[in-house]
Order: structure tokens, then sequence, then C-alpha cells
């Protein structure tokens, strides 16, 4: 497979991924509806749903960088203008906006992408894999990074994290008023019945719905990855780069000082040490696979 049916693939499969997580979102919303007959909690939730994705969607590149403890690149020293050159030039390459670069002071090797857009867009790399990385290595990298910002995925996974919460918000607002009382009362036996069916479905959705939401949310995020990979070997033109970068970052068991629960979805590799998760658990595919693909790409 050439690197651009690699590429066209994942995108395929992440937009698929996400016309299920939006389908399953309405369907969950009209059975809460319906059950409640209160159409007023959805529109609630809907309302707040966006509000958050206004604050996510305007301000997440800020909180994730002051979370990190990022600062801006130091241009003036003989490094910064080394990480910084690499950048634009293959900024210039991809035909995107110069993203601002930023280093986080960790011996820890990740890396991560931010902004709304390209033209808000930010790129933060620990010292860490400035450091260990071959210039080779770190440019498939930032490649990676880069690819992460033309793809538009942190657009993707606010859409994503905003329907997670929503599905979350209207299962723990369906479940409090349901242990209430609320709901349909008709008297019709037909209606009854289907009402009690219904009603037993929605109770089962208010418990599992969140569980599934995220576990799409996790299989969105993974697929991201692998697209980035894909655009980020076609960007340098060297596969082996990324692949040999993954391997040394795999190898590091240093956890990211910085790093939590809430941001490990951003950087390219997970910068949670120690424990391990199903695959279909976490929001990172198994570095291995992503090795083997990258070494099975094929440059025409």
């Amino acid at each position: 497979m050439n690197l651009y049916e690699q590429k066209d693939k994942n995108i395929r499969k992440t937009w698929i991924l996400m016309f299920i997580f939006v389908v399953v979102v309405v369907g969950i919303a009209w059975v809460f509806s319906y059950t409640l007959d209160n159409h007023m909690i959805f529109v609630w939730a809907l309302i707040g749903s966006l509000f958050m994705n206004f604050i996510s969607y305007w301000y997440s590149d800020s909180i994730v960088l002051s979370i990190s403890n990022a600062k801006l690149v130091d241009t003036s020293t003989s490094e910064g203008k080394r990480i910084y050159r690499l950048l634009e030039n293959l900024a210039i390459t991809a035909g995107l906006p110069m993203p601002k670069l930023y280093i986080i002071q960790d011996t820890a090797m990740n890396a991560f992408a931010t902004g709304r857009d390209p033209e808000h867009s930010a790129i933060a790399l620990t010292t860490g894999i400035i450091d260990r990385l071959e210039q080779i290595e770190l440019e498939g990298v930032i490649a990676h990074e880069l690819s992460h910002i033309g793809n538009r995925d942190t657009l993707i996974q606010t859409i994503s994290v905003v329907l997670v919460g929503l599905v979350a918000l209207l299962s723990d607002w369906f479940l409090r008023i349901s242990f209430w009382g609320g709901g349909k009362h008709n008297n019709n036996d037909d209606n009854s019945k289907l009402g009690l069916i219904v009603g037993i479905i929605a109770v089962v959705l208010a418990i599992l719905a969140p569980i599934f939401v995220q576990l799409l949310h996790f299989a969105i995020s993974r697929k991201r990855e692998y697209l980035a990979d894909a655009s980020g070997a076609l960007l340098t033109r060297y596969p082996e780069g990324l692949a040999s970068a993954l391997e040394k970052i795999s190898q590091d068991t240093e956890p990211l000082e910085v790093a939590n629960r809430a941001t490990a979805h951003l950087f390219i590799s997970n910068p949670l040490k120690g424990g391990r998760v199903k695959d279909w658990m976490s929001t990172h595919p198994p570095t291995s696979k992503r090795i083997e693909a990258l070494r099975g790409i094929k440059i025409n």
C-alpha cells in the first residue's frame, strides 16, 4: 500500500467512526427524551455542550500549553534555531502556516500539536525528544505533528470530546429524573407496554452509553494517529524516520511529569507510562503496529 492509499484509507475509517458516533448520540438523546416526555432535557444539554465546545475550541490550546509548562522556543540559541528551521522547512513543504514552537523542559520523549486551525496552531516538543533523536527522526516526529494540524485533528477531537460529555450529561440527568419518578404516564395499554420497553432500553443506555461513546472516542483518536503517521511519512517521503523515532520513544520508560488523562490523547505516544490497557481502551494504537504500518508503506 502506498502513502496516498494509506492516508485515504485512514481518512475513510475516521469519518465512518465519526458518523457512527453522531448517530449513536442522536439515538440516545431521542430515547431519553421520549421516555421522559421532556425534550427540554436534550435542549439544555445541547446548550451546555455547545458552551463547553466554544470554550474548548477557542482556548484549548492555551490551556493545554499552560498545563504542560510549555515555553516558546528561544531562537537565539543554536539548538532553538535548528529546531525552528526544521519546523519552518516542513511547514513550507506541507503548505501550512508556521505554527508556534514550544519546548517542554522534561527528559521524557514526547511531542504534541494543538490549536483550533492551521492559522492558530502550536507544536510542543520535550527537551528529551530533541536531545535523543537523530535529525531525520525528529523530522519525522515534527511531520507527524504538522499532519495533525493539517488534517484538522484538533477540531475532530474537540467534537468527539464534546459528544462524550453530552452523552454523560444526558445519562446523568436521565437517571436522576427517572429516580424521582419522571417519564411518560399513559393509561393506554399499548402505549404503556411501548413506554415500558423504551424505558428499560433507556435505563440500559443511561448506564452503558457513556462507556460506549468513550470507547468510540478512543477509536477515533487511534485512527487519527494512524492518519498522522501516514501523512507525516508522505510529507518527509521517508517513513523510516518516524518509525525509528517511535521505536526509540517506545523504549523510553520515563513518564512525562506534566501529562494527565485529559491531555494524554494529544501526544505522539501515550505519556502515562506504567500499567497495561487493552488496545481498544487506549487513545493510541500499539506502537509496534504503527511501526509495522510505516515500514509497510511504499513510496512511488
